[in-house]
Formats: C-alpha cells, sequence, structure tokens
C-alpha cells in the first residue's frame, strides 16, 4: 500500500506552474508538437519555475514506442524539471520482461504488437506459446539501457498544492493513506464516478475521453492521442487552468 500524501513533491512549493501531459502512446510527432507549444507558452506567461508532469503511457499502441523513450529519457536543454509517471501499459511492459507467457498475449491485445515492432522485432499474428520467451529475450536485446532505466525509475504520482497528479485515479473506498499502487496506474471505476472529496483535486490520464472533463474532484486528460491526433496538456498555475492541445 502507499499514501500517496507522501508521495514525491520534488521541493514543490518552489514551481509556479505544472504542465501536464497526458497519454502519448508512440506518438512521437505529437510529442514534439506539444513540446513546442509548452516552451511557446512557457516564454509567453513566463513562469518562474515550470514544471512538466507526464502523466505515462508513453508506449503501445502508436507507431513509435521507442522512439518517444528515446526522447523522454534523453537529456533535455532546456533547464526546465519534468517529472515522469508510469502508467498502465508501462507497468504491463515491465510484466511482460518479468513473465512473457503469462503477460504477453494481453499485452500484444493492448498495443504491444506496435511497441515490439518499434524496437525492430517481428511478431507473428498469433504467437505460439514457444515464442513468448524468444520475443522477451529480444525485447532485451534490443531494448537500450537507458530505456530500461527510465522505464524501472518512473514514479506513481506527484503532489503539488492542491492537486495530485497520476495516471490513472484513486480508489475511494480506501483512505488516502492506504491505496494500492496498482490502482494508481490501472483503475477505472468506482474513481470515474465518485464525487470523493480527496483534499486535492486528482489530474489523470488512462481512460479517453472526447474533451478534457472537469469535476470538482478530478480533471481527466486523456483524449487519445494515439487516434484523434489531439494531445492534451492541462496547464495548472497559480491564476487558475488552462489547457494546450494539438490539432489534428
Amino acid at each position: 500500500m502507499i499514501d500517496v500524501n507522501s508521495l514525491p513533491v520534488g521541493g514543490s512549493e518552489q514551481f509556479t506552474a505544472v504542465y501536464a501531459v497526458g497519454d502519448i502512446h508512440g506518438r512521437l510527432d505529437l510529442l514534439d508538437r506539444m513540446e513546442a507549444l509548452i516552451a511557446s507558452d512557457i516564454t509567453q506567461h513566463q513562469p518562474i519555475h515550470p514544471l512538466i508532469c507526464y502523466l505515462g503511457d508513453y508506449i503501445d499502441r502508436g507507431p513509435q514506442s521507442a522512439q518517444v523513450i528515446d526522447r523522454l529519457s534523453g537529456d533535455f536543454t532546456d533547464g526546465i524539471d519534468r517529472v515522469f509517471l508510469k502508467g498502465n501499459h508501462e507497468d504491463r511492459m515491465l510484466d511482460f520482461l518479468d513473465d512473457p507467457a503469462k503477460n504477453g498475449p494481453s499485452w500484444l491485445k493492448f498495443g504491444g504488437r506496435e511497441a515490439l515492432e518499434s524496437y525492430g522485432l517481428t511478431v507473428s499474428e498469433q504467437p505460439e506459446e514457444s515464442e513468448w520467451a524468444y520475443l522477451r529475450e529480444a525485447l532485451r536485446d534490443a531494448l537500450p539501457p537507458e530505456h530500461h532505466s527510465f522505464l524501472t525509475a518512473l514514479d506513481l504520482g506527484f503532489r503539488w498544492r492542491d492537486y495530485l497528479f497520476v495516471h490513472a485515479g484513486l480508489d475511494p473506498e480506501r483512505p488516502t493513506t492506504a491505496q494500492m499502487p496498482h490502482d494508481l496506474m490501472w483503475i477505472r471505476e468506482p474513481f470515474l464516478s465518485s464525487d470523493h472529496d480527496w483534499g486535492f483535486r486528482v489530474v489523470h490520464g488512462h481512460v479517453i475521453v472526447d474533451e478534457p472533463v472537469f469535476r470538482a474532484d478530478r480533471i481527466g486528460i486523456d483524449t487519445g492521442a494515439y487516434q484523434s491526433g489531439c494531445l492534451t496538456c492541462l496547464v495548472v498555475t497559480e491564476d487558475g487552468l488552462r489547457l494546450l492541445q494539438t490539432q489534428p
């Protein structure tokens, strides 16, 4: 279990604006466009100390999972602080590396095929049981050490003032001091329909919506970028909220 009140804040009080980026899912083109939008917004509004928080699901479904991880795990030269959260798709990929026969079929069904292909691997239409161990070893060989380090170091959440940033959400049937790590990456219901007062507002991705959802207890910003072409960033500042979005 995890106490979300003790999640890393990284000296969060010094930050004056947080840019929360939704699910990228292998769309390097949209990530590049969003980075440009954020840079332009920072130039225009000049927050004293901005931070970019990526909400997870960098891989799967889109065609460039490896390229997205390569970009995010590399060195940034703009001097902006960044926090990278762990999504359920990164969790699923790491599970595949631990137990390919058990976790491979479900990962493939939800975008793992595209991720494997982005690392240069060929995946048969219906892999036989004997193929899963081979695919795991092939991915291990293809995965640069920097990518593996990035994936295994992802945070589960980030606290900033009256906001909690996570990939999926929280379980309203549990206290904030006893949340399950799995739920922060995977939960849908009962979180989505709950109006629980957490004492903070939860900013999350994970569940695709046509337009960002603003509720008293939560803000959902996964606009299905891999298929819609619309990647969303929520800008949270001392003066309020606004959105940056790539256009299809």
